[in-house]
Order: C-alpha cells, then sequence, then structure tokens
C-alpha cells in the first residue's frame, strides 16, 4: 500500500513503526509516538497518497 510506503520511507525513524489500516472509504494511521508534532508529520506523509479516502488519525502521544 502506498501510504504504508511512505510512512516506511520517511527520514523520521518513529514514523516508520506506524501502521496504516485501510478501510472502504478511509485510512486509518495507528500507533504511538513522542510528540504531537510526529503526529501530524505522519498525517501529512499519507495525505498525498489517499486517493481521495479520508485520512483518520488514531495516533496516540506517549509523552
Amino acid at each position: 500500500m502506498a501510504a504504508s510506503q511512505a510512512l516506511a520511507s520517511s527520514s523520521v525513524p518513529e514514523l516508520r513503526t506506524l501502521r496504516v489500516d485501510e478501510q472502504s472509504d478511509e485510512l486509518q494511521l495507528r500507533g504511538s509516538v513522542r510528540s504531537f508534532y510526529h503526529k501530524q508529520l505522519a498525517q501529512e506523509a499519507i495525505f498525498p497518497v489517499a486517493c481521495g479516502k479520508q485520512v483518520v488519525n488514531y495516533v496516540s502521544v506517549q509523552n
């Protein structure tokens, strides 16, 4: 899946551990990161390959 590949090739190591689940009309982003900034980066990384699907960000921030 292109969204998973986008995260796997990220220059931010934390984003490479996240998972993308594809449902009928949405991409669900799951996992955990250390900051809200990384959560936003993950979402922005998959938007270009979402192909019109809604991106739902379920990533949790672990401080």
